[in-house]
């Protein structure tokens, strides 16, 4: 009894919540959503740019796997940083639906890189790269991170 808690008078509070299967894979899915607001970050930036300064990227769009403006691709960036930023602080919380919302944005954002690959290789390897390590880490142990209650 040395190890239940209890008030100064001696009345036991009620029971005490314990997690379930918490283990330090939880880790893991507080790593996807602060990696997936930072993505949300990389994708605003890269929206601003394509928007702001079309002609920053050294390939006309023409040369892009995808023939669109510049323009539209920043927008399409630009609402994917958002979404990834908001279904990060989701997936920190616990929410059952931003681990659906943050795989399938992950895989959106891959293919959208992948289609943007011509125009800044090297960023979009590494958002790719992320996108990766970011589904595996919540379909992996996703389940293990519970909203507080």
């Amino acid at each position: 009894m040395a190890n239940t808690p209890h008030t100064a008078d001696g009345d036991f509070p009620g029971p005490v919540a314990r997690p379930e299967h918490v283990t330090g894979w939880t880790g893991w899915i507080a790593f996807a959503g602060i990696m997936l607001i930072l993505l949300g970050l990389f994708h605003a930036v890269e929206g601003l740019v394509a928007v702001v300064n079309p002609g920053y990227y050294l390939i006309t769009a023409s040369g892009l796997v995808v023939n669109v403006d510049y323009v539209v691709w920043g927008w399409v960036h630009l609402a994917l940083g958002i979404l990834a930023v908001l279904v990060g602080i989701g997936l920190l919380s616990g929410n059952t639906v931003a681990r659906v919302v943050g795989v399938i944005l992950a895989a959106i954002s891959a293919l959208v890189n992948l289609g943007f690959v011509n125009a800044y290789p090297a960023w979009s390897a590494l958002v790719i790269a992320l996108d990766v390590v970011i589904i595996y880490a919540i379909i992996a142990h996703g389940r293990e991170m519970k909203p507080a209650r």
